[in-house]
């Protein structure tokens, strides 16, 4: 097969007349391509620190070891791979997760339906994701609510609309009007349907792990999905040091079928692991090499994203806290670790515990995607309409977020020192006591010397206030609405959609219904 004729989106053109109208009739939405960083990242801990982290790690899983409860298949591996076993316990000699772990690729390519749409995960790329698993939605008319499928749906489509986000991600909000074993085939659904950027598959149970390729084999073809990684998926660890058999069979098919996991403990500081920056990045370099290379014994090459979520804890009310300064030094530091072990790297997103989309959630929020940026994170899950802890998805907060994330693709373009950039002749050309409003560089270059909101107010007070006094949750309301009413819906051929309708229906007429 010729690479053009293996292009999901040279089949996702087809199906006729019908399918030609369509796309004739479709309306362009612009999105950004994936960051590629043209600045430094930033580094905290010496080679010596790093060093003593790598060596704690390997102690860990030699010394300590990590669980793999109700998992015989995966302590069958183990074994097979050298590793001592005692009932649940996989103890790791020292070096061994390393060699396997370094059959992962170090960057690839996730395709969209859409081939416009792929992003490369990993060297010093960044992809921007929205937020994923709240069980509850907020917007400004009817607060804080259990999210719907419905909502599941304008999300998705608010992130298809957003010009900086790259990926449209998983679980936006959790739908929970529809049953729990259903509700995975819904919204894979509306990711295919409703977006043609890439998306993530579930995790839930291995079995809907296997919807997920089922699905993805029906958009793309069986061929592709087998040559092709074409979703990448959430492997929480349960940290600490425990690999639970449900995530672990996701990985499982993700992997044998050539799709890209992100493996991530889930660390909440004083609870999941140690208080102290050091000693949190040991265990979170231990769980990630165990992780990691248990998905090179499934299928050496399977691609795989060293993940770390990252908060601390209120000592007071036991809350999680964001954008706190450990969060960033252990943000940075785990991006130092992943690029020593030449693996693509999730962390940070737009982090807060505060209830509203307010002045805390602002300033919480800038600091943890600054943190990402600057840390050398390649995928950024939660990159948009965080709020609650991950409680809540807020529609208001997703294209606030949404709408900042272009000052981290300007930010991270660096500084340019080219012939027009250093601007000689427009400085010669005004000279002393000047100004440059009218001068010729300023004319060639106004346009896009500056970034520029979408959606924040820069007018004069007088026209602010003639225009309602409006505050940033107002303004993102307006957006919200605007974006949904020019909402187009992208072209997929009918013959596609209808076999994905198909599939669906049939997976979910083929069980009760189970909401627990």
């Amino acid at each position: 097969m010729t690479e053009a004729a293996a292009r999901p989106g040279r089949r996702a053109r087809g199906g006729g007349g019908a399918a030609r109208r369509a796309e004739r009739t479709a309306v362009s939405v612009e999105t950004a391509k994936y960051i590629e960083r043209n600045i430094p990242n930033y580094e905290v801990l010496t080679e010596e620190a790093l060093q003593t982290i790598e060596a704690n790690a390997e102690t860990v899983l030699a010394e300590i070891g990590v669980n793999f409860p109700e998992n015989p298949g995966a302590l069958a591996r183990w074994k097979d791979a050298g590793a001592e076993i005692e009932g649940d316990r996989v103890r790791i000699p020292r070096g061994l997760a390393r060699k396997l772990c370094s059959t992962a690729p170090s960057r690839f390519t996730q395709h969209a339906r859409n081939p416009e749409r792929n992003v490369e995960i990993g060297g010093n790329s960044l992809v921007l994701a929205p937020v994923y698993g709240p069980p509850f939605v907020r917007d400004a008319e009817g607060g804080r609510r259990y999210a719907t499928m419905a909502d599941f749906e304008k999300f998705v489509k608010l992130g298809y609309m957003s010009k900086w986000l790259h990926h449209s991600g998983g679980t936006v909000c959790e739908p929970t009007d529809v049953p729990v074993n259903k509700r995975h085939l819904d919204m894979l659904l509306a990711h295919m349907v409703y977006s043609d950027k890439p998306f993530m598959g579930s995790v839930t149970e291995p079995s809907r792990a296997q919807d997920s390729v089922d699905m993805c084999e029906i958009l793309f073809g069986k061929e592709f999905v087998q040559d092709h990684t074409v979703m990448t998926s959430l492997i929480n660890i349960n940290s600490p040091l425990t690999f639970d058999n449900i995530m672990m069979g996701a990985l499982e098919v993700f992997a044998e079928n050539n799709q890209a996991s992100i493996i991530s403990p889930f660390i909440v500081g004083g609870a999941m692991a140690p208080v102290s920056v050091a000693g949190t990045l040991t265990q979170v370099l231990a769980e990630v090499l165990a992780g990691v290379a248990y998905s090179q014994l499934v299928r050496p090459g399977a691609p795989v994203i060293m993940g770390t979520f990252v908060t601390s804890i209120d000592m007071n009310s036991g809350a999680p806290t964001f954008g706190t300064p450990e969060a960033s030094h252990i943000t940075y530091g785990a991006g130092q670790l992943a690029r020593r072990l030449g693996l693509p790297y999730r962390s940070a997103g737009s982090f807060t515990g505060s209830k509203l989309p307010d002045a805390q959630a602002a300033y919480e929020t800038a600091n943890s995607l600054n943190m990402g940026l600057l840390s050398g994170v390649n995928f950024m899950l939660h990159a948009c309409g965080w709020l609650e802890g991950g409680l809540v998805s807020s529609f208001e907060k997703f294209v606030m977020d949404a709408d900042q994330l272009g000052a981290l693709h300007h930010f991270a373009k660096g500084v340019a020192m080219d012939e027009n950039a250093q601007a000689m002749g427009a400085i010669a050309e005004v000279g002393p006591g000047g100004h440059y409003l009218g001068c010729e560089h300023t004319q060639a270059n106004f346009k896009d010397a500056f970034w520029r909101s979408d959606l924040l107010d820069y007018k004069p007070f007088e026209t602010w206030d003639e225009e309602g006094a409006n505050d940033t949750q107002a303004l993102a309301t307006a957006r919200v609405e605007k974006m949904i009413e020019t909402y187009r819906q992208p072209i997929l051929d009918p013959r596609i959609e209808s076999a994905l309708r198909a599939y669906v229906a049939d997976k979910k007429a083929s069980m009760p219904d189970s909401f627990t």
